[in-house]
Protein backbone atom coordinates (compact mmCIF):
# COMPACT_ATOMS: atom_id res chain seq x y z
CA UNK A 1 0.00 0.00 0.00
CA UNK A 2 1.19 3.77 -1.23
CA UNK A 3 1.23 6.49 1.14
CA UNK A 4 -1.48 7.99 -1.22
CA UNK A 5 -3.78 4.72 -0.59
CA UNK A 6 -3.28 4.91 3.50
CA UNK A 7 -6.34 5.85 5.32
CA UNK A 8 -7.13 9.04 6.46
CA UNK A 9 -6.90 9.16 10.36
CA UNK A 10 -10.41 10.28 11.48
CA UNK A 11 -8.73 12.80 13.52
CA UNK A 12 -7.42 14.21 9.87
CA UNK A 13 -10.59 13.74 8.55
CA UNK A 14 -12.55 15.81 11.26
CA UNK A 15 -10.22 19.15 10.17
CA UNK A 16 -11.24 18.31 6.37
CA UNK A 17 -14.24 17.32 6.10
CA UNK A 18 -17.66 18.64 7.16
CA UNK A 19 -19.32 16.30 9.51
CA UNK A 20 -23.45 15.75 9.39
CA UNK A 21 -25.50 17.13 11.82
CA UNK A 22 -27.53 14.48 14.39
CA UNK A 23 -30.53 12.85 12.60
CA UNK A 24 -32.59 14.26 15.59
CA UNK A 25 -31.48 17.63 14.89
CA UNK A 26 -31.31 17.81 11.05
CA UNK A 27 -34.79 15.78 10.55
CA UNK A 28 -36.76 18.41 13.18
CA UNK A 29 -38.84 21.12 11.30
CA UNK A 30 -37.17 23.58 13.58
CA UNK A 31 -33.25 22.81 12.65
CA UNK A 32 -32.78 25.76 10.45
CA UNK A 33 -33.72 28.05 14.04
CA UNK A 34 -30.61 26.10 15.26
CA UNK A 35 -28.18 26.92 12.79
CA UNK A 36 -29.47 30.66 12.48
CA UNK A 37 -29.06 30.76 16.56
CA UNK A 38 -25.53 29.17 16.20
CA UNK A 39 -24.41 31.64 13.57
CA UNK A 40 -25.54 34.23 15.69
CA UNK A 41 -22.66 33.15 18.60
CA UNK A 42 -20.65 34.67 15.54
CA UNK A 43 -22.50 37.50 15.38
CA UNK A 44 -22.70 38.57 18.53
CA UNK A 45 -19.19 37.56 19.30
CA UNK A 46 -17.79 39.84 16.88
CA UNK A 47 -20.05 42.93 17.62
CA UNK A 48 -19.03 42.63 20.99
CA UNK A 49 -15.43 42.58 20.38
CA UNK A 50 -16.20 45.10 17.82
CA UNK A 51 -18.23 47.90 20.81
CA UNK A 52 -15.90 46.79 23.15
CA UNK A 53 -12.57 47.99 21.83
CA UNK A 54 -13.54 51.39 21.04
CA UNK A 55 -13.78 51.70 24.58
CA UNK A 56 -10.13 50.99 25.28
CA UNK A 57 -8.62 53.92 23.44
CA UNK A 58 -7.64 56.11 26.25
CA UNK A 59 -6.77 53.27 28.47
CA UNK A 60 -4.47 51.68 25.71
CA UNK A 61 -3.19 55.48 24.87
CA UNK A 62 -2.08 55.98 28.78
CA UNK A 63 -0.77 52.18 28.85
CA UNK A 64 1.33 52.28 25.83
CA UNK A 65 1.95 56.35 25.59
CA UNK A 66 0.05 56.45 22.73
CA UNK A 67 -1.63 59.27 20.41
CA UNK A 68 -5.29 58.63 19.36
CA UNK A 69 -4.35 58.29 16.04
CA UNK A 70 -2.49 55.37 16.49
CA UNK A 71 -4.52 53.44 18.91
CA UNK A 72 -7.61 53.71 16.33
CA UNK A 73 -5.15 51.14 14.16
CA UNK A 74 -6.16 48.59 17.11
CA UNK A 75 -9.52 48.88 15.44
CA UNK A 76 -8.28 49.26 12.00
CA UNK A 77 -5.54 46.78 11.13
CA UNK A 78 -8.51 44.35 12.06
CA UNK A 79 -10.93 45.75 9.67
CA UNK A 80 -8.75 46.43 6.91
CA UNK A 81 -7.56 42.79 7.32
CA UNK A 82 -11.62 42.10 6.99
CA UNK A 83 -12.16 44.30 4.33
CA UNK A 84 -9.45 42.27 1.97
CA UNK A 85 -9.82 38.89 3.17
CA UNK A 86 -14.18 38.51 3.00
CA UNK A 87 -14.61 38.16 -0.84
CA UNK A 88 -11.92 35.67 -1.43
CA UNK A 89 -12.29 33.89 1.89
CA UNK A 90 -15.87 33.45 0.77
CA UNK A 91 -15.43 32.14 -2.74
CA UNK A 92 -12.86 29.71 -1.44
CA UNK A 93 -15.48 28.66 1.44
CA UNK A 94 -18.39 28.04 -1.68
CA UNK A 95 -15.93 26.09 -3.22
CA UNK A 96 -14.63 23.78 0.28
CA UNK A 97 -17.46 24.08 2.67
CA UNK A 98 -18.56 27.17 4.51
CA UNK A 99 -19.42 24.89 7.80
CA UNK A 100 -15.89 24.21 7.75
CA UNK A 101 -14.03 27.18 6.97
CA UNK A 102 -16.77 29.04 9.56
CA UNK A 103 -15.37 26.88 11.76
CA UNK A 104 -11.96 26.96 11.21
CA UNK A 105 -13.28 31.02 12.42
CA UNK A 106 -14.01 30.31 15.17
CA UNK A 107 -10.87 28.80 16.29
CA UNK A 108 -8.56 31.00 15.27
CA UNK A 109 -10.36 34.29 16.24
CA UNK A 110 -10.40 32.75 19.48
CA UNK A 111 -6.68 31.68 19.95
CA UNK A 112 -5.91 35.37 19.06
CA UNK A 113 -8.17 36.71 20.93
CA UNK A 114 -5.92 35.32 23.82
CA UNK A 115 -2.93 36.39 22.21
CA UNK A 116 -4.35 40.00 22.22
CA UNK A 117 -5.23 39.89 25.70
CA UNK A 118 -1.78 38.99 26.81
CA UNK A 119 0.07 41.49 23.81
CA UNK A 120 2.67 43.13 25.43
CA UNK A 121 3.05 46.52 23.57
CA UNK A 122 0.47 48.45 21.03
CA UNK A 123 2.82 47.05 17.64
CA UNK A 124 2.48 43.59 19.07
CA UNK A 125 -1.38 44.20 19.69
CA UNK A 126 -1.67 45.29 16.28
CA UNK A 127 -0.46 42.28 14.74
CA UNK A 128 -2.29 40.34 16.94
CA UNK A 129 -5.77 41.46 15.66
CA UNK A 130 -4.68 40.93 12.13
CA UNK A 131 -4.65 37.71 13.27
CA UNK A 132 -7.83 37.82 15.00
CA UNK A 133 -9.34 39.29 11.80
CA UNK A 134 -8.28 36.10 9.79
CA UNK A 135 -10.18 34.37 11.95
CA UNK A 136 -13.52 36.98 12.13
CA UNK A 137 -13.29 37.07 7.92
CA UNK A 138 -13.84 33.21 7.84
CA UNK A 139 -16.55 33.49 9.88
CA UNK A 140 -18.44 36.49 8.82
CA UNK A 141 -18.00 35.36 4.95
CA UNK A 142 -19.70 32.40 5.76
CA UNK A 143 -22.32 33.74 8.51
CA UNK A 144 -24.73 35.14 5.81
CA UNK A 145 -24.47 32.23 3.55
CA UNK A 146 -25.23 29.93 6.34
CA UNK A 147 -28.14 32.11 7.04
CA UNK A 148 -29.70 32.12 3.79
CA UNK A 149 -29.47 28.12 2.62
CA UNK A 150 -30.37 27.58 6.27
CA UNK A 151 -33.93 29.03 6.08
CA UNK A 152 -36.95 27.91 4.13
CA UNK A 153 -38.58 29.47 1.02
CA UNK A 154 -39.94 32.87 2.35
CA UNK A 155 -38.14 32.72 5.42
CA UNK A 156 -35.20 34.50 4.64
CA UNK A 157 -35.85 38.32 6.27
CA UNK A 158 -36.78 36.63 9.34
CA UNK A 159 -33.57 34.67 9.55
CA UNK A 160 -31.40 37.53 8.61
CA UNK A 161 -33.38 39.66 11.37
CA UNK A 162 -32.31 37.07 13.73
CA UNK A 163 -28.87 37.08 12.86
CA UNK A 164 -28.74 40.68 13.02
CA UNK A 165 -30.70 40.69 16.27
CA UNK A 166 -27.35 38.60 17.57
CA UNK A 167 -24.97 41.53 16.32
CA UNK A 168 -27.01 44.03 18.03
CA UNK A 169 -27.07 41.70 21.35
CA UNK A 170 -23.17 42.24 20.77
CA UNK A 171 -23.28 45.51 20.26
CA UNK A 172 -25.38 46.03 23.19
CA UNK A 173 -23.79 44.25 25.90
CA UNK A 174 -20.18 45.46 24.61
CA UNK A 175 -20.54 49.08 25.74
CA UNK A 176 -22.10 48.37 29.19
CA UNK A 177 -19.98 45.37 30.07
CA UNK A 178 -16.73 46.79 28.11
CA UNK A 179 -17.38 49.95 29.65
CA UNK A 180 -17.15 48.22 34.09
CA UNK A 181 -14.05 45.66 32.07
CA UNK A 182 -12.23 48.33 31.41
CA UNK A 183 -12.92 50.06 34.65
CA UNK A 184 -12.52 47.41 37.27
CA UNK A 185 -10.08 44.05 35.95
CA UNK A 186 -8.74 46.61 32.60
CA UNK A 187 -8.43 46.34 29.03
CA UNK A 188 -6.63 43.14 28.55
CA UNK A 189 -10.02 41.46 29.53
CA UNK A 190 -11.70 42.88 27.06
CA UNK A 191 -10.33 40.21 24.90
CA UNK A 192 -9.66 37.71 26.90
CA UNK A 193 -13.59 37.80 27.66
CA UNK A 194 -14.30 36.44 23.81
CA UNK A 195 -12.51 33.03 24.42
CA UNK A 196 -15.30 31.36 26.84
CA UNK A 197 -17.82 32.62 23.94
CA UNK A 198 -15.33 31.27 21.14
CA UNK A 199 -15.35 27.27 22.65
CA UNK A 200 -18.97 27.22 23.05
CA UNK A 201 -19.26 28.24 19.52
CA UNK A 202 -16.76 25.55 18.28
CA UNK A 203 -19.19 22.56 20.31
CA UNK A 204 -22.50 24.20 19.02
CA UNK A 205 -21.01 25.04 15.23
CA UNK A 206 -20.12 21.14 14.76
CA UNK A 207 -23.66 19.85 15.74
CA UNK A 208 -25.93 22.65 14.84
CA UNK A 209 -24.68 24.08 11.63
CA UNK A 210 -25.47 21.87 7.93
CA UNK A 211 -22.67 20.75 5.67
CA UNK A 212 -22.13 23.02 2.59
CA UNK A 213 -24.93 20.85 -0.43
CA UNK A 214 -24.35 22.96 -2.97
CA UNK A 215 -20.69 24.07 -3.98
CA UNK A 216 -19.12 26.18 -6.87
CA UNK A 217 -16.21 24.21 -8.32
CA UNK A 218 -13.25 25.81 -9.50
CA UNK A 219 -13.30 28.92 -7.08
CA UNK A 220 -10.18 30.50 -7.70
CA UNK A 221 -8.83 33.46 -5.88
CA UNK A 222 -7.87 36.42 -7.42
CA UNK A 223 -4.66 37.26 -5.31
CA UNK A 224 -3.22 40.31 -7.04
CA UNK A 225 -7.42 41.61 -6.83
CA UNK A 226 -6.85 41.15 -3.09
CA UNK A 227 -3.24 42.91 -2.66
CA UNK A 228 -4.69 45.89 -4.61
CA UNK A 229 -7.94 46.08 -2.71
CA UNK A 230 -5.43 46.00 0.68
CA UNK A 231 -3.24 48.88 -0.52
CA UNK A 232 -6.65 50.75 -1.60
CA UNK A 233 -7.74 50.68 1.57
CA UNK A 234 -5.32 50.94 3.22
CA UNK A 235 -3.55 53.90 1.93
CA UNK A 236 -6.77 55.91 2.28
CA UNK A 237 -7.54 54.96 6.21
CA UNK A 238 -3.65 55.88 6.78
CA UNK A 239 -4.00 59.16 4.80
CA UNK A 240 -7.09 59.98 7.37
CA UNK A 241 -5.11 58.92 9.95
CA UNK A 242 -2.15 61.00 9.22
CA UNK A 243 -4.14 64.08 9.31
CA UNK A 244 -5.66 63.03 12.78
CA UNK A 245 -2.47 63.43 14.35
CA UNK A 246 -0.68 59.83 13.74
CA UNK A 247 2.54 61.44 13.74
CA UNK A 248 3.99 61.55 10.34
CA UNK A 249 5.07 64.13 8.28
CA UNK A 250 1.27 65.87 6.60
CA UNK A 251 3.53 65.05 2.87
CA UNK A 252 2.64 61.19 3.70
CA UNK A 253 -1.26 61.71 3.74
CA UNK A 254 -0.79 63.29 0.23
CA UNK A 255 1.58 60.36 -1.25
CA UNK A 256 -1.11 57.90 0.42
CA UNK A 257 -3.91 59.72 -1.03
CA UNK A 258 -2.06 59.06 -4.29
CA UNK A 259 -1.54 55.29 -3.79
CA UNK A 260 -4.70 54.40 -2.77
CA UNK A 261 -6.13 55.94 -5.97
CA UNK A 262 -4.09 54.82 -8.17
CA UNK A 263 -4.61 50.70 -6.43
CA UNK A 264 -8.26 51.12 -6.61
CA UNK A 265 -8.00 52.38 -10.53
CA UNK A 266 -5.85 49.66 -11.36
CA UNK A 267 -8.26 47.20 -8.68
CA UNK A 268 -10.82 48.41 -11.29
CA UNK A 269 -9.10 47.65 -14.46
CA UNK A 270 -8.00 44.53 -12.83
CA UNK A 271 -11.47 43.29 -12.30
CA UNK A 272 -12.69 43.87 -15.68
CA UNK A 273 -9.93 41.93 -17.33
CA UNK A 274 -9.31 38.84 -15.05
CA UNK A 275 -11.77 36.19 -15.63
CA UNK A 276 -12.75 35.70 -12.76
CA UNK A 277 -12.43 38.72 -10.55
CA UNK A 278 -12.37 39.35 -7.13
CA UNK A 279 -15.28 41.93 -7.60
CA UNK A 280 -17.26 41.07 -10.20
CA UNK A 281 -17.98 44.48 -12.15
CA UNK A 282 -21.03 43.19 -13.54
CA UNK A 283 -22.20 42.56 -9.85
CA UNK A 284 -21.18 46.48 -9.10
CA UNK A 285 -22.74 47.88 -11.78
CA UNK A 286 -26.44 46.15 -10.90
CA UNK A 287 -26.37 45.66 -7.24
CA UNK A 288 -23.51 48.52 -5.84
CA UNK A 289 -26.17 50.41 -4.54
CA UNK A 290 -27.36 48.09 -2.13
CA UNK A 291 -23.50 47.53 -1.09
CA UNK A 292 -22.89 51.41 -1.16
CA UNK A 293 -26.27 51.50 1.34
CA UNK A 294 -25.04 49.01 3.32
CA UNK A 295 -21.22 50.36 3.97
CA UNK A 296 -22.82 53.43 4.66
CA UNK A 297 -25.23 52.11 7.43
CA UNK A 298 -22.46 50.36 9.51
CA UNK A 299 -20.36 53.85 8.94
CA UNK A 300 -23.63 55.28 10.74
CA UNK A 301 -23.93 52.55 13.43
CA UNK A 302 -20.10 52.46 14.36
CA UNK A 303 -19.06 56.59 13.90
CA UNK A 304 -21.10 56.73 17.52
CA UNK A 305 -19.25 54.15 19.04
CA UNK A 306 -16.47 56.35 18.80
CA UNK A 307 -17.95 59.96 19.13
CA UNK A 308 -20.05 59.62 22.07
CA UNK A 309 -17.42 58.11 24.57
CA UNK A 310 -15.25 60.85 23.62
CA UNK A 311 -18.21 63.73 23.60
CA UNK A 312 -19.20 62.01 27.55
CA UNK A 313 -16.09 61.79 28.56
CA UNK A 314 -15.03 65.57 27.75
CA UNK A 315 -18.39 66.54 30.34
CA UNK A 316 -16.73 64.67 32.98
CA UNK A 317 -18.97 61.42 32.70
CA UNK A 318 -17.61 58.27 33.77
CA UNK A 319 -16.73 55.19 31.36
CA UNK A 320 -19.78 53.28 33.17
CA UNK A 321 -21.90 55.58 32.52
CA UNK A 322 -21.01 56.14 29.05
CA UNK A 323 -21.50 52.83 28.27
CA UNK A 324 -25.09 52.22 29.43
CA UNK A 325 -25.99 55.59 27.38
CA UNK A 326 -24.13 54.09 24.31
CA UNK A 327 -26.24 50.75 24.74
CA UNK A 328 -29.78 52.54 23.33
CA UNK A 329 -28.10 52.43 19.82
CA UNK A 330 -27.86 49.08 19.60
CA UNK A 331 -30.68 47.83 22.03
CA UNK A 332 -32.47 49.74 19.25
CA UNK A 333 -31.27 47.97 16.79
CA UNK A 334 -31.88 44.76 18.17
CA UNK A 335 -35.71 45.88 19.23
CA UNK A 336 -36.51 46.78 15.27
CA UNK A 337 -34.10 43.68 13.90
CA UNK A 338 -36.35 40.90 15.38
CA UNK A 339 -39.60 42.69 15.65
CA UNK A 340 -39.78 44.50 12.26
CA UNK A 341 -41.14 41.28 10.22
CA UNK A 342 -44.18 41.21 12.55
CA UNK A 343 -45.22 44.62 12.97
CA UNK A 344 -44.70 46.02 9.33
CA UNK A 345 -47.27 44.82 7.08
CA UNK A 346 -46.55 42.11 4.82
CA UNK A 347 -47.18 43.63 1.98
CA UNK A 348 -44.24 45.85 2.24
CA UNK A 349 -41.24 45.54 0.12
CA UNK A 350 -37.93 45.32 0.98
CA UNK A 351 -37.07 48.21 -0.24
CA UNK A 352 -39.94 50.21 1.41
CA UNK A 353 -38.83 49.00 4.42
CA UNK A 354 -34.90 50.03 3.76
CA UNK A 355 -36.30 53.56 2.83
CA UNK A 356 -38.32 54.01 6.17
CA UNK A 357 -35.58 52.69 8.17
CA UNK A 358 -33.00 54.99 6.30
CA UNK A 359 -35.66 58.01 6.80
CA UNK A 360 -35.43 57.40 10.64
CA UNK A 361 -31.87 57.23 11.06
CA UNK A 362 -31.75 60.95 9.27
CA UNK A 363 -33.98 62.01 11.26
CA UNK A 364 -32.41 60.93 14.62
CA UNK A 365 -29.04 62.20 13.30
CA UNK A 366 -30.65 65.61 12.54
CA UNK A 367 -31.80 65.93 15.76
CA UNK A 368 -28.36 64.94 17.10
CA UNK A 369 -27.07 68.52 15.71
CA UNK A 370 -29.92 70.53 17.22
CA UNK A 371 -30.40 68.65 21.07
CA UNK A 372 -27.35 68.66 23.35
CA UNK A 373 -25.36 66.16 23.40
CA UNK A 374 -26.08 64.68 27.38
CA UNK A 375 -27.18 62.22 29.17
CA UNK A 376 -30.64 63.33 28.26
CA UNK A 377 -30.80 63.67 24.94
CA UNK A 378 -28.39 61.03 23.59
CA UNK A 379 -30.10 57.24 24.84
CA UNK A 380 -33.31 58.60 23.08
CA UNK A 381 -31.40 59.75 19.82
CA UNK A 382 -29.36 56.89 19.90
CA UNK A 383 -32.56 54.27 20.56
CA UNK A 384 -34.61 55.71 17.59
CA UNK A 385 -30.62 55.72 15.19
CA UNK A 386 -30.90 52.25 16.34
CA UNK A 387 -34.36 51.08 15.59
CA UNK A 388 -33.82 52.65 11.84
CA UNK A 389 -30.91 50.73 11.52
CA UNK A 390 -32.78 47.66 13.05
CA UNK A 391 -35.32 48.06 9.93
CA UNK A 392 -32.74 49.04 7.61
CA UNK A 393 -30.41 46.48 7.64
CA UNK A 394 -32.23 43.18 7.41
CA UNK A 395 -34.03 44.98 4.19
CA UNK A 396 -31.05 45.96 2.44
CA UNK A 397 -28.99 42.56 3.38
CA UNK A 398 -32.03 40.38 1.88
CA UNK A 399 -31.94 42.63 -1.46
CA UNK A 400 -28.24 42.42 -1.78
CA UNK A 401 -28.11 38.16 -1.14
CA UNK A 402 -31.64 37.52 -3.74
CA UNK A 403 -29.27 38.52 -6.08
CA UNK A 404 -26.51 35.74 -5.52
CA UNK A 405 -27.17 31.78 -6.64
CA UNK A 406 -27.23 29.59 -3.60
CA UNK A 407 -23.37 27.94 -4.86
CA UNK A 408 -22.25 31.44 -4.75
CA UNK A 409 -23.87 32.89 -1.43
CA UNK A 410 -20.55 32.61 0.25
CA UNK A 411 -19.16 35.28 -1.91
CA UNK A 412 -22.15 37.54 -1.72
CA UNK A 413 -22.21 37.34 2.01
CA UNK A 414 -18.60 38.12 1.82
CA UNK A 415 -19.60 41.37 -0.44
CA UNK A 416 -22.13 42.40 2.05
CA UNK A 417 -19.61 41.88 5.19
CA UNK A 418 -16.57 43.58 3.19
CA UNK A 419 -18.34 46.71 2.89
CA UNK A 420 -19.79 46.34 6.69
CA UNK A 421 -16.10 46.16 7.64
CA UNK A 422 -15.35 49.16 5.33
CA UNK A 423 -17.96 51.54 6.19
CA UNK A 424 -17.08 50.24 9.94
CA UNK A 425 -13.47 51.25 9.13
CA UNK A 426 -14.43 54.72 7.94
CA UNK A 427 -16.52 55.73 10.49
CA UNK A 428 -14.06 55.15 13.15
CA UNK A 429 -11.47 57.14 10.63
CA UNK A 430 -13.81 59.98 9.89
CA UNK A 431 -14.81 60.60 13.68
CA UNK A 432 -11.43 60.48 14.81
CA UNK A 433 -10.62 62.95 11.87
CA UNK A 434 -13.50 65.33 12.68
CA UNK A 435 -12.44 65.51 16.58
CA UNK A 436 -9.19 66.08 15.68
CA UNK A 437 -10.29 68.88 13.34
CA UNK A 438 -12.54 70.64 15.30
CA UNK A 439 -11.85 71.26 19.26
CA UNK A 440 -14.72 70.71 21.43
CA UNK A 441 -17.85 70.94 20.12
CA UNK A 442 -17.53 72.33 17.19
CA UNK A 443 -15.83 68.71 15.83
CA UNK A 444 -18.42 66.79 17.77
CA UNK A 445 -21.11 68.79 15.24
CA UNK A 446 -19.12 68.54 12.24
CA UNK A 447 -18.78 64.33 13.34
CA UNK A 448 -22.22 63.85 13.15
CA UNK A 449 -23.21 66.21 10.48
CA UNK A 450 -20.77 64.17 7.95
CA UNK A 451 -22.67 61.01 9.48
CA UNK A 452 -25.76 62.29 8.77
CA UNK A 453 -24.42 63.09 5.01
CA UNK A 454 -23.48 60.01 4.77
CA UNK A 455 -27.29 58.39 6.20
CA UNK A 456 -28.21 59.96 2.77
CA UNK A 457 -26.28 57.47 0.93
CA UNK A 458 -28.68 54.39 2.50
CA UNK A 459 -31.67 55.82 0.47
CA UNK A 460 -32.41 53.71 -2.02
CA UNK A 461 -32.87 54.91 -5.65
CA UNK A 462 -36.25 54.71 -7.22
CA UNK A 463 -35.38 51.95 -10.77
CA UNK A 464 -32.44 50.62 -9.21
CA UNK A 465 -32.13 47.06 -9.86
CA UNK A 466 -31.77 46.20 -6.27
CA UNK A 467 -36.14 44.99 -5.51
Amino acid sequence: MTLSDAPIPRGWDLLTKERPRPDVIRRRSWAWRLAVATVCFGAFMGQLDASIVTLTYQALGRGFHASPAAVEWVSLAYLLTLVALLVPVGRFSDAHGRKLMYLYGFGVFTVASAACGLAPGLAVLVVFRVVQALGAALMQANSVALVTTSAPPGRMRTALGMQAAGQALGLALGPTVGGAIVATLGWRWVFLVNVPVGVLSLVAGHYLLPRTHRRCAGARVDGLGVALLATAATGLLLAVSVVSGLGWPLWTAAALGVASVAAGWALMRRQAETPQPLVDPLLLRSHGRGLLAGMSGYLVLFGPLVLVPVVLARQGVGLVTAGLVLTALPLGFALAATTADRLLPASLTDRARARAGSLLCLLALALMLVLPLDTTALPLVLGLLGCGLGVFTPANNTMVMRAFPAESAGTGGGMVNMGRGLGTALGVAAVTLFLQLGPGISGERAAVAGLLACALLMLPVRGASLS
